[in-house]
C-alpha cells in the first residue's frame, strides 16, 4: 500500500473478530516500531505484546478499550533513561515511545491490520497489572486485529479541520 494510503485509510478499529495477527505480520509491526526515532538514539522504550486469556483479562481490568482484539501491545519507555531538553522541563520518554507507537500503528495498516490506539487507562495502575519495572512508564497500550463483520470508522473520520486552520506560517 503506499503511504498516502495508508494514512487516509487507517482508522482506530473498535470491534474486532477472533482471527490472530499472524505471526509475521506481528514481528513487522514490531520491527517499524524498533526503527523508530528516539533522542540521542537512547531507544528507551520497552514493547509487550499481550495474547494470551491470562494477559488479556489483566488489560480488561484497566480499560474497557479492548473492544476484543486478540492481540494488544504496550509501549512503556524507560524513565531512568531518557534525554533531558534544555530548561529541564521536559524529557523524551513521552515523545520518543509515541514516535514508536505510531510507527506500528502505521506499519499495522500497511499490513491490513487494524488497531486502536488506547490512552483510557492509569499508566501506573497498568504498569503494575501487567507487573512491569518500577522505572518503566506506559504510555499507551494499541489493540491489534482484524476488524468484526460491520466495523469501520467512527462517522467523524473524515471530519477535518482545513490546514489553514491548524497551520501558521512564520
Amino acid at each position: 500500500m503506499e503511504f498516502k494510503e495508508v494514512i487516509q485509510k487507517r482508522y482506530s478499529c473498535k470491534k474486532y473478530c477472533d482471527r490472530q495477527v499472524e505471526k509475521e505480520k506481528l514481528e513487522a509491526i514490531l520491527r517499524a516500531g524498533r526503527l523508530a526515532p528516539t533522542a540521542k538514539n537512547l531507544q528507551e522504550q520497552h514493547v509487550y505484546v499481550v495474547q494470551t486469556a491470562e494477559g488479556l483479562a489483566k488489560i480488561d481490568t484497566v480499560t474497557p478499550c479492548r473492544y476484543g482484539a486478540p492481540t494488544v501491545v504496550a509501549v512503556a519507555f524507560d524513565k531512568n533513561n531518557v534525554f533531558t531538553y534544555p530548561g529541564g522541563k521536559r524529557d523524551s520518554g513521552v515523545e520518543d515511545a509515541t514516535i514508536v507507537a505510531t510507527h506500528m500503528i502505521l506499519a499495522a495498516a500497511d499490513e491490513g491490520v487494524d488497531s486502536c490506539w488506547i490512552n483510557f487507562l492509569d499508566p501506573e495502575k497498568t504498569a503494575e497489572a501487567l507487573g512491569l519495572p518500577e522505572n518503566e512508564e506506559v504510555l499507551m497500550l494499541m489493540d491489534l486485529g482484524y476488524a468484526a463483520e460491520g466495523a469501520g470508522p467512527l462517522p467523524n473520520h473524515d471530519s477535518r479541520k482545513e490546514l489553514s486552520e491548524t497551520v501558521t506560517y512564520l
